[in-house]
């Protein structure tokens, strides 16, 4: 009998399944490469290190981390010196934007969709809108070059949010409380036109939940000039969610359009992620205590976690309240707003006196703290001190739009 032979051929495996090699060039969703600037070891233990991002919109956007030991947050010089967002323990106060890198203005197109393209890059806790303008998008008047009233496009809630620093400095003070400082000078110029200077100074102070913001804007130019300013302070979830709410001493408050009209008696809290939902804005003028200052504050269903903003109503007279609760998908947002005005069309500002006005060389003071809780206690004392302010008196809630 012939013996069969068979011949066996072994064949790898990683033959049929190798996947193909491959090597990332450019991720945009990496986390970037940090350099440390400054650092304690003394007491609380703190730092501000700096990282400059790479890849899609967001390259070449720098940001500047300052972790003070008990807070940690981002400074992006390249836009505007606004601040991405903030962690207290393990919650995260900012929102989650549809926009998820930190677009680079060089990106933003503020004329695209009908003047909306500002928010190709929105995605921040707390960005400013100014200075020449900071409402709604829509046309204008003012002198041309040749001294004839023109009219020109503005967009919305203006430039400033999209211009980079030109000069940014980090320090720490070596005597007590050892506040640590991000510097930042923006300009908003052109030959013809506003000569405005912002000038921001953001600080805390090791082991604190807070951020202060100390500014100026001066009018650079000879000649007066128009400007507007509002401080864009944005939640999300876990912050924001059903049953969140909103406090403040409110004296009055007046829904921006029809649509906020109908929801007048439910202005101060907050629905679930709704798909479909158009937002909602209010326009609130809120009381101040014996020293000037008034405080907002927006609190979870459970009165364990806030966020809110101290600051002087002569300085910020006017208030929005945004709430853009749709699905989580879209943007489950909303704003805390403390501005020179409200953000409408600039023409329907000053119609309303409400745009103030700076004279050559004239500079304006701003001074802010936004605060973070996590703890139930702190909580119930940011509630005190707004029922204090409060006091007796009673809002006056409109039912219609202002005229």
């Amino acid at each position: 009998m012939k013996k069969s032979i068979v011949w066996l051929f072994l064949v790898p495996l990683c033959a049929f399944s190798q996947e193909p090699a491959k090597s990332i060039h450019t991720d945009s969703s990496r986390s970037p490469q940090w350099t440390e600037l400054l650092s304690s070891k003394k007491g609380i233990p703190w730092k501000v290190r700096k990282a400059v991002l790479h890849g899609g919109k967001q390259d070449g956007v720098e940001l500047i981390e300052v972790d003070n030991g008990s807070l940690c947050f981002q400074v992006i010089p390249t836009r505007g010196m606004g601040i991405l967002a903030v962690q207290r323990d393990s919650t995260r106060f900012g929102w989650n934007s549809p926009v998820k890198e930190v677009v680079h203005p060089k990106y933003v197109n503020l004329q695209a969709r009908g003047g909306l393209g500002w928010l190709d890059g929105f995605n921040e806790m707390m960005c400013r809108c100014g200075l020449e303008n900071n409402g709604g998008p829509g046309k204008d008047r003012f002198i041309n070059n040749v001294g004839d009233e023109a009219t020109m496009d503005l967009t919305l809630h203006g430039k400033i949010a999209n211009i980079p620093a030109s000069k940014v400095e980090v320090f720490a003070n070596p005597n007590p409380p050892f506040d640590i400082h991000v510097k930042g000078v923006v300009h908003e110029r052109m030959f013809y036109g506003p000569k405005l200077e912002l000038q921001v100074d953001i600080s805390t102070t090791p082991g604190s939940h807070t951020i202060k913001l100390s500014e100026t804007v001066t009018n650079r130019g000879a000649l007066e000039q128009e400007f507007e300013l509002l401080y864009h302070s944005n939640y999300g979830a876990p912050l924001l969610e059903e049953g969140a709410r909103f406090l403040a001493p409110v004296a009055q408050v007046t829904p921006i359009n029809e649509n906020a009209a109908k929801a007048n008696e439910s202005y101060p809290s907050y629905q679930g992620p709704t798909a479909g939902f158009t937002e909602q804005v209010y326009c609130l003028r809120l009381n101040a205590g014996n020293d000037g200052f008034t405080e907002a504050l927006l609190v979870n269903s459970k009165g364990a976690l806030a966020a809110g903003i101290r600051y002087r109503v002569k300085e910020l007279p006017y208030f929005t309240l945004w709430k853009n609760t749709s699905a989580v998908e879209e943007g489950y947002v909303t704003g805390l707003e403390p501005g020179t005005n409200f953000p409408r069309p600039r023409n329907v500002e000053r119609e309303h006196g409400r745009v103030p006005k700076l004279k050559g060389g004239e500079t304006r003071n701003f001074e802010l703290d936004f605060f973070f809780l996590t703890q139930a206690d702190e909580v119930q004392s940011a509630k005190e001190r707004i029922a204090a302010i409060q006091g007796k008196r009673k809002p006056v809630v409109d039912i219609s739009p202002e005229k």
